[in-house]
């Protein structure tokens, strides 16, 4: 399967061929100036947040096969403050306290996947 693109401009030239690419326009808050404009601009960013949170768990899949102990019981209570912190460094109106319970919901599906997926054998 060849790379694909989500939204637009189309990928540059120098993009691994090897990786999809997900492009997002983000809209300035101060430029939306109705409840309408706003409610698209969170629907294309909830579109992009699906976009990722799945090929996250796909992510997550690979490695809980490849740990040594996966799943629930293989959890890393560093690496999860190491995504928060990191994360927190980047949306800082968020703060790790409320990023912290966004990335253990985000970290519970993908290890939920990751069992549906061993059980199922794929």
């Amino acid at each position: 399967m060849g790379r694909r693109s989500f939204g637009y401009p189309r990928p540059a030239p120098d993009e691994p061929a090897d990786a999809d690419v997900l492009r997002v326009l983000l809209a300035r808050p101060g430029a939306l100036a109705s409840v309408g404009d706003a409610r698209a601009a969170i629907d294309a960013i909830d579109a992009a947040l699906a976009v990722l949170l799945e090929r996250r768990a796909e992510i997550a899949v690979v490695v809980q096969r490849l740990k040594p102990v996966g799943g629930f019981a293989g959890r890393s209570a560093e690496r999860e403050a190491q995504i928060v912190a990191a994360m927190a460094a980047r949306a800082p109106a968020l703060g790790a306290a409320r990023l912290a319970r966004v990335m253990d919901a985000v970290i519970e599906a993908g290890l939920e996947v990751a069992e549906e997926r061993r059980s199922a054998g794929a």
